[in-house]
């Protein structure tokens, strides 16, 4: 059964690993990667991914995206938003501790944050408007 417009966003806006899809070009399979993201209802999802990474290459070629979350507990239930990408900027700080705090206890925020900064590099904010969206609850397995 499909989700309401509401129940999905709300799906959504929980603190999920989505997988990220994007076109890889006419002779290769989409690129789908796990990617941590944040998203009110309502409003627009956007993430954060290296600045000089292939992953935001193809975003920039493609110039859209999809996200996809799931959950089999306590019942089978997915959702999928396509759209076109609205949005580039520079990664803030800022930004990298709000995304950590959504996925991670708060005790390992700041540790997680040192790290990335150092490991990762450079991010890029890319934010999308959602503009196709696919939902259903398929119920208790």
């Amino acid at each position: 059964m499909a989700l309401s417009t509401n129940e999905r966003e709300a799906f959504l806006a929980q603190p999920h690993i989505a997988a990220l899809s994007v076109e890889a070009g006419s002779d290769r399979a989409p690129l789908v990667v796990p990617i941590w993201y944040q998203y009110e209802p309502g409003g627009n999802p956007w993430f954060l991914t290296g600045t000089t990474s292939r992953k935001l290459d193809l975003i920039r070629a493609a110039g859209r995206c999809t996200l996809m979350v799931e959950t089999i507990e306590p019942s089978i239930r997915y959702v999928a938003v396509s759209g076109d990408v609205i949005d580039y900027s520079d990664g803030t700080r800022d930004q990298l501790t709000e995304m950590a705090a959504r996925y991670l206890p708060a005790d390992k925020v700041d540790a997680y944050v040192e790290f990335a900064t150092v490991d990762h590099g450079d991010q890029t904010k890319v934010v999308f408007a959602p503009g196709q969206w696919i939902s259903s609850d398929l119920g208790t397995v």
